[in-house]
This record gives structure tokens, sequence and C-alpha cells, in this order.
């Protein structure tokens, strides 16, 4: 196969590459926080750039229906219901905040986003933050979205005061799923388009008032089809919103072996929309059933982030949470869909096979890199990818994801240098070549090659 990166065409610009520190971060403490931060936002491990901070909902303990301490957040406001009031207390949630400042520190992240599953549970209709009674049912009453809106601004307020440098508030997380009704695992909250605008719309009045230094970032729909269009037409569709918004994020899941879904979306909604910048702000494996010590589990990684960027038009890409639980299935696999697995509190921990995947863009394209144009496209199969960048200092990047046999690769360009790293179930960031250009490249099967020419 031949890939010619002679007079490639350059798209967008690459913003960079994130993750979630949601649901995990208020356990992870001491040597376990220091080596997982390094290992995710250090310049030794993928050196991030986009940090995910959970605004959690809060628990209200005699009424909330998540059993799993790793599906809900601590918050920083404090509701008698009694009293029917409230007050801020910010030395909670300290775990996660003392974790965020931590990656922080290492001097990477250049975007900082505050994002809710839910509103707190004490503005909700149901006095929980897993949702309505009833499916599909929106779970704040409209009486409460200004309580909504300064509660997350508050928050916001106090960690810039605090010098952390929020740059977007995401305060709707998925609003199309049913969430809530009889069974729950996790905080959620479903809106419905008109809602999600009217509270938006709200939140920007008060940004705007306050004259905050945030944009507001979202709706973060939890596909690529389906209502993002709607959502997307109605955002623009308010003036307000747009003073305060220049962001659209989604999340690519469902979508795994359908790349025309990604040329869809990019031709509905990138193309039709260059006044803004397009987000995918989360993915992740769903259903898991690669497994954490799989290899397979890196190579449709790899392959979703290729095609996120080139085929849909994302300008960055955030995988979601970074840790999640060790979850053991029937037949001893591991099913944690994050980058690293751990147990509850930290005292064993391990990096997952997809780390590698995200390895594989993150350390070598750095932000401000173009997306090319190699005129690729992934045949049926869907199991064979190549996708290519070039960076700032003018070098081409090009990753090759194999997921069938051993093929041979041609680059086609004018190079003089040339570096290959090679990731497989056996071998982890192998470098195999560091020498002049050579065009021919040998990609063994199932296997995940990132090749640096300049």
């Amino acid at each position: 196969m031949e890939i010619n990166l002679k007079n490639t065409k350059e798209m967008q610009t690459i913003k960079g590459f994130g993750t979630s520190a949601c649901w995990w971060s208020q356990y992870c403490t001491g040597k376990a926080a220091e080596d997982i931060a390094e290992l995710l936002y250090g310049n030794s491990g993928l050196a991030l750039n986009i940090y995910r901070y959970n605004v959690g909902g809060g628990t209200d303990e005699g009424n909330c229906r998540v059993t799993n301490s790793w599906r809900k957040t601590e918050s920083f406001y404090v509701f008698d219901r009694e009293k029917e009031d409230g007050y801020y207390d910010f030395s909670l949630d300290k775990n996660a905040v003392d974790f965020m400042k931590l990656c922080l520190s290492k001097g990477n992240i250049d975007t900082l986003i505050l994002f809710a599953n839910s509103p707190h549970w004490s503005q909700t209709s149901t006095g929980q933050a897993s949702g309505s009674l009833l499916y599909h049912t929106c779970n704040i009453p409209k009486m409460n979205y200004k309580k909504f809106v300064k509660y997350f601004l508050d928050v916001t307020e106090h960690f810039l005061g605090e010098g952390l440098p929020v740059k977007y508030i995401s305060p709707i997380n998925e609003p199309q799923w049913k969430w809530g009704g009889s069974y729950v695992w996790q905080e959620g909250c479903h809106y419905e388009t008109e809602e999600l605008i009217e509270i938006y719309h709200l939140f920007a009045e008060e940004i705007i008032k306050r004259e905050l230094p945030v944009k507001l970032y979202g709706p973060e729909s939890g596909e690529m089809l389906g209502l993002t269009e709607e959502y997307l037409n109605a955002i623009v569709k308010d003036e307000t919103i747009m003073k305060v918004f220049d962001i659209f994020a989604y999340h690519s899941y469902h979508s795994d072996n359908n790349p025309k879904t990604r040329t869809e979306f990019k031709d509905k909604m990138v193309n039709k929309h260059p006044e803004l910048r397009f987000d995918m702000s989360e993915w992740c494996e769903l259903p898991n059933l690669s497994g954490t010590k799989n290899f397979k589990g890196a190579l449709i990684t790899a392959r979703i982030i290729g095609q996120d960027l080139t085929l849909a038009g994302a300008e960055s890409w955030t995988a979601w949470v970074a840790v999640n639980q060790t979850n053991i299935d029937e037949n001893g696999n591991d099913t944690a869909d994050a980058m690293i697995s751990a147990n509850d509190n930290f005292s064993h921990w391990y990096i997952a096979e997809r780390f590698y995947a995200v390895a594989h863009y993150a350390k070598y394209i750095p932000v401000g890199s173009f997306c090319l144009d190699i005129g690729f496209y992934p045949q049926e199969s869907n199991d064979f990818n190549v996708f290519s960048f070039r960076t700032p200092e003018n070098k081409t990047v090009t990753v090759i994801v194999n997921e069938s046999e051993d093929k041979e690769v041609t680059l086609q360009g004018d190079f003089n240098k040339m570096q290959v790293i090679l990731s497989t179930q056996d071998e982890k960031m192998k470098e195999t070549c560091k020498s002049e250009f050579g065009s021919h490249i040998h990609s063994p099967a199932n296997s995940i090659i990132t090749v640096i020419c300049e």
C-alpha cells in the first residue's frame, strides 16, 4: 500500500488531547497520585493538555439511589433539607482538587474544563443527582434553573479566585439519554432541546453579567448524529449564547465500526459551521468487550482517535475517565473502560493496553499540528487505517493502525530522517528505526505504528 505524503492538504488544527478526572480522582492520593499524574500530564508520560474536572451533584445520603461511590461526586454545596438553605464548603472534594492541582503543576494543561453530569441534588425534582423518576424527563424544575446557574458559576469563580486557569464550563452532559427511572447507576440528567437552550441562555447571561473569563462548552451530546444536529442548530440561533460559546463538544460513542458516521457528522455540522471549533470530549469502548489486557482495546482506541480527527474534523480528542474500577467478569477479564485500572483505594493499579493507543498520538502530535488529507478512507472491513499530521516543527507524523494481517506500507515524500515507534500485544512504544528516511514500513498484524518523518 502506498501513502502519498507529498503536497497534502492541511485540514483543521489540533488543539490537543485530554481525559477526565471524574469519579476516581477523589480516591487517588499519595504515591499513586504522583505516579498517575506524571503518566497522564507529565513530560515523561502523555503530556496531555486538556483536563475535565467534575463539578458533582452531591448526595443526600438518605435519598441517594446510586450505590457505587465511584459513580457520584462530593459537592462543595452543603444543603440542609430541614432549613431549606445551604452554604459552600470548599474543603470538600479535597482529594480531587489536590489531584487537579498536581496535574496542573506539570505545566502542560492549557485547557481546564469544569463539567457537570447533573445539577446539585437540592435543585432537582427528585432530590437526587441521578435523574428523574421517569425516563427522558428533565430532573430540574424551571424555578431552579437560576439556582443551578448560580451554584455552578459560584464554584467557577472560586476556582478562578484560587488561580486555577478555568477556560470552559460545561453544565450539561449527554442530554438526550433517558437518565433515572427505576434503575440508576450514576449521576445524570435528561434535557429536552428547549430546556437545554433555556439553561444555556441563563448561563450566558450570568457569565456576561459577572464578566467571567470563561466560555460555555458543550452540550456534550452523547452521540455524533441523532439529536446532535438539533442541539447545534438551536444553540447557534441564540445570540446571547453565541456571545460566550465557540466550541461545540460532543461524544463519539456508539459508532465505533462505522466511519461513515464521522464523515456524515463532518458534512452536516463541521463544514457548515466554520465559526465553531468542534471537540470530541468523551469516548471509550462501550461496552468494553476487549478487556484491559487485550491489545484489541488499544487498536480500537487508536482507530477511533484517528477517525475522529481526520474524518469527523474534531480539533481535540479527550478520553473518558483516565482511571476506572477494576472489574473482573465471569471470564476473568478486567472490563474497566479507562486507560488505567485500579482497585477502590488505589493500593493496586496498572496501565491498560488502550493507554498506549493514546500515547501513539499525544506524545508525537503537539498542539498546533494540522490534520492532513492523505486521501485515505478505510475499506468496508475497517481493519486497516492510516492517519497523518504535520507538526509546528514541520515534521510529518503518520499513525498506522493495523487490525488485520501483516502489511507493507510505502510512504511517498521528500524526507531526510525518520523515526518508527511500534506497539503490539507483546511490545509497547518500541523504537524500531531512527535513521535516514526509508519509504518502506512493515506493519505487523494487530499493531500500531507511529512514523515521524522530517
